[in-house]
């Protein structure tokens, strides 16, 4: 029998993780049944299985993945930039709303599953040390102000951010959010002599 190769195995992976992750959004944890999973992802519950032991193992491995993209994109550009992209997703967009299902999910089984707390804590941790670290490095080169604990500015922007996903998984207008995130960013920033230093 042929070895299937690793491209083929990732591949799948990413298959199932994209199908489970619109699946999740659309019916939370409790509804994404094996057959709604089969149906998403266009596998069976033996090909899905094969790749993650379980729902919760595919959820979590879900979550830890919007969780390294959301690090990526924190590492180069900041916490903020997160949430602008956020705001400039087209509506209809798959990835962005999927990306509110699943975080909204996290939330609810933080809250509700004291197993699933311990496990996602780990993981969350990803995302908290690459905003400290991009808070460290704009600190260092001067662009951020020092008057505050980078921990403290770090609790700040995750609580906006927290905010911002609830606002948007109400569906409440988020036309006129672009001005607040400007505060949000400006309210970080050094300022020198009242001229503002740019990151």
């Amino acid at each position: 029998m042929p070895r299937v190769s690793q491209d083929h195995l990732d591949a799948r992976r990413r298959q199932i993780l994209d199908g489970a992750r619109t699946c999740f959004a659309r019916f939370g944890y409790e509804g994404a049944t094996v057959r709604r999973l089969e149906e998403a992802t266009g596998l069976s519950r033996g090909a899905i299985f094969h790749h993650f032991r379980d729902k919760e193992s595919l959820f979590l491995a879900l979550a830890e993945d919007e969780a390294r993209r959301m690090a990526d994109v924190v590492a180069e550009q900041g916490l903020v930039q997160v949430m602008r992209d956020l705001l400039a997703a087209p509506a209809g967009q798959d990835h962005p709303a999927d990306w509110l299902g699943t975080r909204l999910e996290v939330s609810r089984r933080l809250r509700t599953d004291p197993e699933f707390r311990g496990r996602w804590a780990e993981r969350s941790e990803a995302l908290t040390e690459a905003t400290r670290q991009r808070l460290q490095r704009q600190r260092e080169a001067g662009n951020l102000r020092d008057d505050i604990d980078v921990k403290v500015l770090t609790a700040f922007l995750e609580l906006v951010l927290e905010g911002l996903v609830s606002h948007l998984a109400m569906g409440l207008p988020a036309d006129d959010l672009e001005p607040v995130l400007d505060l949000v960013e400006e309210s970080v920033r050094r300022h020198r002599r009242g001229v503002e230093v740019s990151d």
